[in-house]
């Protein structure tokens, strides 16, 4: 059950129009900082409140047509169609959003199925007190009176989307499904540590969080970025892949300074260019993922560039940062051996950075045995257990169904040309698949940003992997394992895959959105597939694999033995071909910075125990025990 905060109320911007038979409007009001809240009057109407600070509006939702084409955005409408008014809902944290929509579709639904509508007259000649209650949370009962409206299965109402009429299933804005079923969102609980971090955030304060490999820092990210207002959250990361699953863009395109190595004045000339200039005025909340990755000198430039353009002297401009990553796994690229910095070396990073904390609980790996050796790698150590086990992987089967170990390499010129020959290979014809994208003149872009190719080639027996979130309960994750078993007959002609997780599904186009230069959002419609006889270790960050097999005798940065021994699930699915401990190494710097993170973060859990303790001291009753 969800709390009544969750589902009834949100705040965000709101435009309210009236609108003439023609469908013009004819009177609007703008209210930038309002509440929205979902309630009931004392006829139980469902309502519609609306309050600018001030004062609050009520609007009865007696015949409605919801619009949610761009919910995901923090967008959406609610038109009322006796009263002929607009309700548009912009700047909303897409989250609250999503349930608060889903509330009242659901309790219109349950209300047209139990409750007769109160006539005019009746209203007119009641002396019952005017009324607000808060709407109560949506209970099982409301879903199953919402699904009654048609035992066929088929949703009679007057909610719909954009250009549908009446009669459209209320489900489809929802979620598209084979049964169109109203159901609330499946929001999947965030650990102690996770809720602890969005607080934090959500009250304002710069967080850099950490974690090793698989404790939910993308997830994580995901919740923060559907708890913020669109229109002032910039999400980006060091790189485009990492980028698009946030659904955000590089870092280096939001700030417009090219590579930093600028002058100052230089840079910041170029952060003033019209488009550049209006994200870095318009952002409020900065979020920047896989920070290992980004130079430490350069970040000192984002931070000059930031207080200079903004006329703010405060720390990075006065925006909040919400960076995260892990500096024992893949460093700042660097050119021919040059020296490079991290950030959390930059002169600027502690004076921006309020609060560090660091994610503990493994969820990738299941194998206590496993996570303790891969957090001894990460630290740069390799006992000699440790590498016995890893060398004893080398000639272990993972292979099954049919299905063949995913080859991590580290170099991507190596794993095009084990893709390419090994499709090439296989008999049968080749199939393309066309993305379909929303501008094509920024295809650069979306190849750069987006995992999902432009043009995919495909045979039946190819070995292929997920590269999206499709059921997590299913085990449909990304970077899950499979291989082509046929294509369906038809136009179309869809890939059918079997999983290693044990399922058989065909796979449709999917969408991805990434964000370009000015905050233009682009969309590209194509399989989430991806060939997988071998993938980059770069490419391979935020995946979780099967079954994969390893050759790391080309490893050439410290902490890229463990980003690549980390993607697997575990010891049963991974074969390591030439394992020798001296490619396992983690540098200095990082560990003597990690060391310091743990010492700060027992102190400050061992003041909150005394915080507590002092607390139950207080509210103690005397007397007693």
């Amino acid at each position: 059950m969800l709390s009544a905060s969750s589902g009834t109320e949100v705040q965000s911007s709101v435009t309210i129009e009236y609108l003439n038979p023609a469908g013009q409007a004819t009177k609007r009001k703008n209210i930038r900082n309002a509440i929205i809240t979902l309630g009931r009057n004392e006829f139980r109407d469902i309502i519609l409140q609306v309050h600018d600070g001030k004062l609050s509006q009520n609007f009865v939702l007696r015949e409605i047509q919801l619009f949610t084409q761009f919910i995901r955005d923090g967008k959406s409408s609610i038109k009322l169609i006796p009263d002929n008014i607009q309700i548009l809902v912009s700047n909303c944290p897409p989250d609250k959003l999503k349930v608060l929509f889903k509330t009242l579709a659901i309790k219109y639904a349950a209300d047209k199925k139990i409750n007769k509508p109160v006539s005019d007259r009746t209203r007119l000649l009641s002396t019952l007190p005017r009324t607000f209650d808060t709407i109560s949370p949506v209970q099982a009962q409301d879903v199953k009176r919402a699904n009654q409206l048609q035992p066929q299965g088929t949703v009679q109402s007057p909610i719909s989307t954009k250009g549908s009429t009446p009669s459209t299933p209320a489900s489809r804005w929802m979620k598209p499904a084979k049964k169109p079923t109203l159901t609330m969102p499946v929001v999947r609980k965030l650990t102690k540590e996770q809720a602890h971090i969005l607080s934090m955030i959500l009250k304002g304060k710069n967080v850099f969080f950490t974690g090793s490999a698989g404790t939910g820092k993308s997830f994580l990210l995901r919740r923060i970025v559907g708890a913020l207002p669109p229109k002032d959250t910039y999400a980006t990361a060091s790189t485009g892949v990492a980028a698009c699953h946030i659904g955000g863009t590089t870092l280096h395109a939001f700030a417009g300074i090219g590579s930093g190595k600028a002058p100052l004045q230089q840079c910041i000339e170029l952060a003033q260019r019209p488009g550049i200039l209006r994200q870095w005025q318009s952002c409020r909340h900065l979020i920047i993922d896989e920070i290992s990755m980004i130079e430490g000198e350069f970040f000192d430039k984002l931070e000059a560039v930031a207080r200079i353009v903004r006329q703010c002297n405060e720390p990075f401009g006065g925006i909040q940062l919400i960076v995260c990553g892990d500096f024992l796994q893949l460093p700042p690229v660097s050119q021919k051996k040059e020296k490079y910095k991290f950030c959390f070396q930059a002169k600027s990073w502690q004076k921006c950075i309020h609060v560090n904390m660091e994610l503990t609980d493994v969820r990738r790996q299941t194998d206590k045995k496993f996570i303790a050796m891969l957090q001894a790698i990460r630290l740069g150590r390799c006992p000699e257990e440790v590498a016995v086990q890893l060398m004893n992987t080398a000639n272990q089967k993972i292979d099954r169904d049919g299905i063949l170990a995913t080859r991590l390499c580290t170099h991507k010129d190596d794993v095009e040309l084990t893709n390419e020959q090994k499709l090439q290979r296989l008999p049968g014809e080749l199939q393309t698949f066309e993305a379909v994208d929303s501008d094509p003149m920024f295809v650069q872009t979306l190849n750069a940003q987006c995992p999902a190719a432009q043009t995919l080639q495909l045979k039946k027996g190819a070995q292929v992997m997920l590269t999206k979130n499709l059921d997590i309960e299913r085990g449909m994750v990304n970077g899950a394992r499979g291989v082509i078993i046929d294509f369906e007959p038809g136009n179309k002609s869809l890939p059918r895959v079997r999983f290693l997780c044990g399922v058989t599904e065909t796979i449709k186009p999917e969408r991805w959105t990434v964000k370009a230069l000015g905050g233009t959002h682009l969309t590209r419609h194509q399989l989430p597939l991806k060939l997988a006889w071998a993938i980059s270790i770069h490419k391979s960050q935020g995946m979780s694999l099967d079954c994969v097999e390893l050759s790391l005798s080309r490893v050439f940065e410290s902490g890229q033995a463990y980003v690549a021994l980390s993607r697997a699930r575990s010891l049963e699915g991974l074969r390591v071909m030439d394992f020798d401990s001296r490619v396992v190494h983690a540098n200095a710097d990082v560990l003597r910075f990690y060391s310091r993170l743990k010492k700060e973060r027992i102190l400050m859990q061992s003041t909150m125990d005394d915080h507590i303790e002092m607390e139950d001291q207080e509210n103690r009753i005397p007397g007693r025990l």
